[in-house]
């Protein structure tokens, strides 16, 4: 999962917690939202740990 998709998570997630009232019958709409948000936020914070892994090329010869 990259940046985008967890910043796409967190914001249907949030959408679905703060900006949905109506009622779909035997869906919790606020519990779905959470569970989103906290997907697209450990996403997130996955996809920065594995981008700040330092990749340097292995040392020549002689080292």
């Amino acid at each position: 999962m990259g940046i985008g998709v967890g910043l796409l998570l967190i914001a249907a997630g949030a959408i679905l917690v703060w900006g949905v009232n109506g009622n779909i019958g035997g869906v919790n709409e606020d519990a779905i939202g959470w569970i989103l948000m906290i997907v697209g936020l450990a996403g997130l914070v996955l996809s920065a740990i594995f981008w700040s892994v330092d990749e340097a090329p292995p040392p020549g010869p002689g080292y």
